[in-house]
């Protein structure tokens, strides 16, 4: 198969743990990588965010990135992207004129109004969110940034492609109260690459103390005040935490803050950002691996840590309730409680055994259900589907072309007051 990937903020060549780069980036990566090496051809469509970015950049083998300009060629919040969506959608379009693919996968809302209206209706698009708007407002409420519309745009999203790809039960169930019709929604889950992540190999160089981990982008839903809270109650350990664009960012400063404001300042260690090829070594030399956001579409760190070996401490949120089993390969607490991350840190901390044992669980979860190329190939099971169902409507002639639920889709009206005006 030709396959076309819209990913508009999120390119799998940036570095990832910023604001806005994360397990979306990882994503698109990993997955392109892996359709890649089943015989697939993938490009990979995102926004020119730094000028001296050639138009097409080979990944891998079987796999190149392209780039739209769309706005100006530097790097923005997602959230300001929404102007700038038809001038990349213009680009796309031209491009699939005379180079058209097989299926199209859009990563995020705003990837599917760009791939719904650059397809036109001709080619099948299947969208994976990431994340939900009605998720996002609902845990950060006034502090949510997204745009006004977003949630509406979203579920004319899920109307009109020809198949959702939610990562977690717990999405599906969103998606089923935002109003998106279940029979074409399916679940496929993010991944792990199981060679670079793995229980054997280099151990991060780490002090006498037990270490826990934070690893993440550096954002406040992350949960990361729960866990230097919740330090105060662990004795003796200390807590690394790694992410963010640089050590000295602002979130970072305002962590360190708190640190000092609760005593444990000495036992805090913010690391900043950290190349993706040092990450395993990182979670090997961890006794336990904490990530406790107050939502979480999915969830890659607590695969990650799982896969080399590591015990979780996790919220029981979103995708994280399908990947980590309490009491087997991890420890799952409510979010927004630093008393309950401490207990279970406690715990896992007083028994090195039982620690052990929910490593080799969890690595052998994630080898029976994570890996990338069993991911790969249910994605690529997904689009034969769609790729049967529209030519069999090609060849009925009869059915018409989805409907987006009176959404602006076209590429003339995606403008950013129309937009925001669909969710008033």
């Amino acid at each position: 198969m030709r396959i076309a990937m819209v990913s508009d903020h999120a390119s799998p060549l940036a570095a990832l743990s910023g604001t806005d780069a994360g397990g979306q980036n990882v994503h698109v990566l990993e997955l392109s990588s892996a359709l890649a090496a089943m015989g697939h051809e993938v490009t990979v469509w995102t926004r020119r965010d730094d000028p001296s970015l050639p138009d097409t950049v080979p990944l891998r083998p079987g796999v190149v990135v392209r780039h739209a300009s769309a706005g100006p060629a530097e790097s923005l919040p997602k959230d300001e992207l929404v102007p700038h969506l038809p001038a990349f959608t213009d680009t796309v379009k031209a491009a699939w004129a005379t180079d058209r693919p097989d299926v199209v996968h859009a990563h995020y809302w705003m990837s599917g109004m760009v791939a719904l209206a650059a397809a036109g209706g001709r080619i099948p698009v299947v969208e994976t969110f990431h994340a939900l708007g009605s998720v996002t407002r609902r845990h950060q409420g006034s502090e949510d940034t997204s745009p006004e519309g977003r949630i509406r745009a979203e579920l004319a999203v899920a109307r009109a492609v020809d198949r959702v790809l939610a990562t977690c039960t717990d999405e599906v169930f969103e998606l089923a109260r935002l109003g998106a019709p279940r029979r074409r929604i399916s679940v496929v889950p993010c991944g792990v690459d199981t060679e670079l992540f793995a229980p054997e190999g280099p151990v991060a160089q780490r002090s006498e103390r037990p270490r826990l981990l934070s690893l993440g982008r550096m954002v406040r839903h992350k949960g990361v005040d729960e866990v230097i809270e919740a330090l105060r109650r662990i004795p003796h350990a200390e807590l690394v935490v790694a992410g963010g664009a640089h050590s000295d960012d602002p979130y970072a400063e305002r962590l360190r803050s708190h640190a000092e404001a609760v005593g444990v300042a000495d036992r805090v260690r913010l690391i900043g950002p950290v190349g993706r090829d040092e990450v395993p070594a990182l979670l090997r030399s961890a006794d336990a691996v904490v990530c406790v956001p107050w939502y979480e579409p999915f969830g890659i760190v607590p695969l990650e840590a799982m896969a080399c070996a590591r015990p979780v401490v996790a919220s029981a949120v979103g995708g994280i309730q399908d990947t980590v089993v309490d009491q087997v390969t991890g420890l799952l607490v409510p979010p927004r409680r630093p008393d309950a991350v401490a207990a279970a840190v406690r715990d896992l901390l007083a028994s090195p055994t039982r620690g052990a044992a929910f490593g080799i669980a969890g690595h052998d979860r994630v080898l029976a259900r994570y890996d990338w190329e069993r991911v790969a190939a249910a994605t690529a099971v997904v689009y034969e589907e769609v790729i049967e169902v529209r030519n069999g409507r090609v060849r009925a002639a009869a059915d018409p072309e989805p409907d987006v639920d009176g959404a602006e889709m076209d590429g003339a009206e995606m403008d950013g007051t129309k937009t925001a005006g669909a969710g008033r």
